[in-house]
């Protein structure tokens, strides 16, 4: 189901639900329901409520967004590393300089074309490092001849230990970054707030139903956002694996 699609029918069932309470709750208690008599500590504790919960659901939002951040930076980093790894190996020997971008090039096809799903479904990287292992394997080999192939060298192993820097982080952003507490607290929070509209004996006029039901509709979006950066290469950045595609266009070509 499209995301628009998933908050468009989360928004119309909260702001659905609302209302029908408000209006089965108003015709059910009549004439004889008066908002007056509300007593002014439920005014105070709706207040409370209120900004306490804008504040949690606010840290949730900033920080999904952040993770989405750093799990983008992280994959961008891996990417521009091998890309260096594939750019400094100008200096070496012919037979070397192939070898090592063929390690490159093989990794890159396997990250796009089969870690990356596993990546998406199962919230890990997968067991195969072992593509990476011989990479820097086939890097640390190499004995540099000349001045020019040493200082290469040395920056070539920089590189590939940032790649495996960055992919480790990577891997630890595919899990979701909000906890299944913290869900519980933002959804019972969301609750809470809502209720007390029925607290405040909120009447059936049309400016108060428009109230209520825009109240509602922010909370849900909210909530959608904080769900859809929660995953961030599920759903939170829009093509993941374009900073490999780009550096790359094989691994594009091979996944297409």
């Amino acid at each position: 189901m499209p995301e628009w699609l998933i908050l468009a029918v989360l928004t119309v069932l909260t702001c659905g639900v609302v209302l029908g309470v408000v209006l089965l709750r108003q015709r059910r208690v009549g004439d004889q329901d008066d908002p007056s008599e509300t007593p002014d500590v439920i005014e105070y504790m709706t207040m409370m409520i209120g900004v306490v919960y804008a504040i949690v659901l606010g840290l949730a939002i900033a920080g999904v967004w952040e993770a989405r951040n750093a799990a983008d930076a992280a994959v961008t980093q891996e990417a521009q590393a091998l890309h260096e790894v594939s750019e400094r190996v100008r200096a070496y020997p012919a037979e070397e300089r192939e070898r090592v971008r063929d390690d490159v090039n093989a990794y890159v096809r396997y990250t796009v074309t089969k870690e990356w799903p596993r990546m998406v479904e199962q919230g890990a990287l997968s067991d195969h490092a072992r593509l990476l292992g011989k990479l820097r394997a086939d890097v640390m080999a190499y004995e540099p001849s000349t001045s020019l192939q040493a200082q290469s060298h040395q920056a070539v192993v920089d590189q590939v230990a940032e790649a495996d820097a960055a992919r480790t982080e990577r891997g630890s952003s595919a899990e979701p970054t909000m906890p299944g507490v913290v869900w519980f607290g933002l959804l019972a929070g969301a609750a809470v707030s809502v209720g007390m509209l029925f607290a405040l004996q909120i009447q059936r006029s049309g400016r108060e139903l428009v109230l209520a039901g825009l109240f509602s509709a922010l909370i849900a979006f909210l909530l959608f956002l904080v769900w859809h950066f929660d995953a961030p290469f599920a759903r939170g950045l829009q093509d993941a694996t374009e900073a490999f595609t780009t550096q790359f266009p094989q691994a594009a070509r091979s996944s297409g």
